[in-house]
C-alpha cells in the first residue's frame, strides 16, 4: 500500500564537530545544525522552509538528499527508510529526489555544453536506448523549462547565458531524470529582482503539470506566498511553526514568525504593520541558549522562556478552518 506521504522526517538531527577535543575540554564541541526536526510532505505538496540565514535549512536539505549522513532519527521516502543507506542505493534513490542549488553557475561545469550538461544525468543512470533517445529527453528538459527552441541552447556553454537560463539549464538537469520530489534550496536568490517570478513561476506550473513535491527554501516569505501549500518556519536547528500558507500569515503564533512576516514588503500602504526589528545575532550552534532558543532576541520574553523550552507551533486544522471562516465572513 503506497505511502500517504511522500516524505517523512522523524527527530532527524545532524551534528557537526566543532574543532578537536584538546587538553581542558572533556569532548569535542559539537554544532547543532539540524536538531529534532519533524516533517511531512505529501505526494504533490509544496512546503516552504523558511529561516534567516544560518539556521539549518540547507543542512537539512543536504541530509534528506543523503549528502549529509544523518546523526539520528530517520528519513522516509515513499514508505520506505533512507536514512542510512548504500552508495548503490543512493544513486537509485537519485532519480527520484533532485535539487537545485542557489547558484546556477556553480552547479553547472563551464566545459560542458547544455546538451552535455541535461545528459549527464540520463547517462549517468542509463536511461534512453541511445544518445539520439537522450537528445529528444534533453530538449523536451529544456522547453519544460522555458528555453525554446531547445535547439538554440544545445550548443551554448553555460557562462553564454544570463543568470535566469542558467537557472532554467539547472531545473531542466533535474527534470531529465522525473523525479518525484524537488528540493530547491534558495533557487532565485542569486537572480535579479525581475527574474525571481519567472523562476517561481515556472516552478509552480511544473509543479502543478508533472504533480512534483516540492521543498522550496528561502529566507524571504514573501517569494513564495501563493505557491506553497504550507509553511515551516525553522529556527537554530528547529522548526518552531508549521502550517498552511493561509493560516501562518493570518494566524501566526511565533515571535520569530511574526518578525519575518513584518518586514515583508506590502504595497497598499494601509495594510503595512509596524516591522519588527530583532536585536542581536543567532545563538552560537555550539552553544545553544538554555530555555527556548529565541528567548535572546525574542521582543516578548519573559524570565521563564530561559527555563522553558516551548513545542512547536502546528497551525492544526482546526485552526485553518477558523482562519478560513473568518476570512469567508470579512
Amino acid at each position: 500500500m503506497a505511502s500517504e506521504f511522500i516524505l517523512e522526517v522523524k527527530n532527524l538531527k545532524k551534528y557537526f564537530q566543532a574543532g578537536q577535543p584538546g587538553w581542558f575540554s572533556k569532548g569535542a564541541k559539537l554544532v547543532h545544525a539540524v536538531d529534532e526536526i519533524d516533517l511531512q510532505l505529501k505526494h504533490g505538496e509544496v512546503i516552504a522552509l523558511v529561516g534567516e540565514s544560518g539556521c539549518g535549512k540547507s543542512t537539512l536539505a543536504l541530509t534528506l538528499m543523503g549528502l549529509e549522513e544523518a546523526t539520528a532519527g530517520q528519513i522516509l521516502f515513499d514508505g520506505q527508510d533512507i536514512t542510512h543507506l548504500a552508495e548503490k542505493e543512493k544513486k537509485a534513490l537519485r532519480r527520484k529526489i533532485q535539487m537545485v542549488f542557489q547558484d546556477p553557475y556553480e552547479s553547472l561545469n563551464p566545459t560542458q555544453t547544455i546538451q552535455e550538461i541535461v545528459m549527464e544525468p540520463l547517462v549517468v543512470h542509463g536511461i534512453g536506448a541511445n544518445d539520439e533517445a537522450r537528445k529528444k529527453q534533453v530538449k523536451k528538459a529544456l522547453e519544460d523549462s522555458g528555453l525554446k527552441p531547445a535547439e538554440t541552447y544545445l550548443t551554448r556553454f553555460p557562462h553564454q547565458l544570463s543568470g535566469g537560463q542558467r537557472q532554467r539549464v539547472v531545473i531542466a538537469s533535474a527534470l531529465a531524470l522525473e523525479p518525484q520530489l524537488l528540493i530547491a534550496d534558495e533557487p532565485v536568490s542569486m537572480l535579479d529582482v525581475s527574474i525571481r517570478a519567472e523562476i517561481i513561476n515556472l516552478l509552480a506550473e511544473l509543479q502543478k503539470t508533472r504533480n512534483i513535491s516540492v521543498i522550496f527554501i528561502t529566507h524571504d516569505l514573501g517569494t513564495v506566498g501563493f505557491f506553497a501549500d504550507r509553511v515551516a518556519v525553522m529556527y537554530l536547528g528547529r522548526i518552531v511553526e508549521i502550517g498552511s500558507m493561509q493560516a501562518v500569515l493570518k494566524d501566526t503564533k511565533h515571535p520569530y514568525s511574526q518578525a519575518l512576516l513584518s518586514v515583508i514588503p506590502v504595497p497598499n500602504p494601509r495594510l503595512r504593520k509596524k516591522r519588527i526589528i530583532l536585536q542581536g545575532e543567532t545563538p552560537n550552534p555550539v552553544n545553544l541558549p538554555s530555555g527556548c532558543r529565541f528567548h535572546p532576541r525574542c521582543p516578548i520574553a519573559e524570565e521563564k522562556c530561559k527555563q522553558l523550552d516551548p513545542h512547536l507551533f502546528n497551525l492544526s486544522a482546526a485552526h485553518q478552518a477558523a482562519c478560513l471562516l473568518l476570512e469567508n465572513y470579512q
